[in-house]
């Protein structure tokens, strides 16, 4: 890696995102939970195989409407839904007693969250690392909608993965059950891209794998296309790149400034590596017949 202004014993991270999409992954994908929020489920494909792998599976109020809708043309009932939580006042009333039908002894639990300070998304969340400790998060139609919509689902990675407190109160943002406890990641799945936040530090992200650990293995299937961008939302950063067209080193990148969007993957990357001293959003695209579907 080359030199940066971030320090020289920052925490290394990494990362194997496609594991979450591929079919056979070389090695199971860390457990998570799906979280499903109030957005059409645009591509069914993606969005169905990580339903199919989640250990926990929550609905944020309205979000339920979009599964019932989806349910037909991805011929899976959605029944296996655990929880529907928030303030309800998405949820369509059909929809909530279609879930409420037991099926083979279980059927999908209904929390009323009136709580007006915080999203359905935050409930949600909140609710899963309160129940599944450690566990990592994927949030099915993160970024579709209006754009204050979209702006705050990227808010939202910062507020569950930095866990920063208030600076008035000293108080964690979100009251945590138990503050003390690991946490996962958060990422945001839709029809077009899969998008996390990195925190400062070194990160290497694994677009592309093989099956093996010969030069002659097989390499694991295709998930993303060659789109990445980092956004430094949170204010003025500086980045180190490798393994995209146009890497960068000890670059100043800012809202209103530069930024790295719409740069490449190569196509002999398997690892992608940013170095960053301010946590940054990283987005990558799903591979092109999955933003059709």
């Amino acid at each position: 890696m080359a030199s940066t202004s971030t320090a020289p014993d920052s925490p290394l991270y990494e990362w194997f995102p496609a594991r979450l999409l591929q079919k056979k992954p070389r090695d199971k994908a860390n457990p998570y939970a799906v979280v499903v929020l109030n957005q059409p489920l645009t591509s069914l494909e993606p969005a169905q195989r990580v339903w199919q792998r989640a250990q926990y599976r929550v609905a944020a109020d309205g979000g339920a409407n979009e599964l019932h809708s989806a349910a037909k043309t991805a011929g899976q009932d959605f029944k296996d839904l655990d929880v529907i939580i928030g303030d309800l006042d998405s949820l369509r009333p059909d929809v909530q007693q279609y879930f409420e039908v037991e099926v083979d002894g279980r059927s999908t639990e209904v929390i009323h969250d009136s709580n007006q300070y915080s999203t359905d998304f935050t409930k949600a969340v909140k609710l899963v690392r309160d129940r599944k400790p450690g566990i990592n998060v994927v949030a099915l139609g993160g970024l579709g909608g209006r754009v204050d919509q979209g702006v705050s689902q990227l808010h939202h990675l910062y507020l569950f993965d930095e866990r920063r407190r208030d600076a008035t109160s000293g108080n964690y943002r979100i009251d945590w059950s138990d503050e003390t406890a690991v946490y996962g990641s958060t990422f945001l799945l839709t029809s077009d891209s899969l998008t996390f936040l990195l925190l400062p530090g070194r990160h290497r992200i694994h677009v592309r794998e093989k099956l093996g650990d010969g030069d002659s293995s097989q390499p694991t299937e295709e998930v993303f296309a060659k789109h990445i961008g980092i956004l430094p939302m949170q204010g003025p950063s500086i980045i180190t790149t490798t393994g995209l067209e146009w890497d960068i080193t000890d670059w100043p990148t800012e809202f209103g400034g530069q930024m790295s969007t719409s740069n490449h993957v190569l196509p002999e990357t398997q690892v992608v590596e940013v170095l960053t001293n301010r946590s940054v959003v990283f987005t990558i695209a799903l591979k092109e017949e999955w933003q059709t579907k």
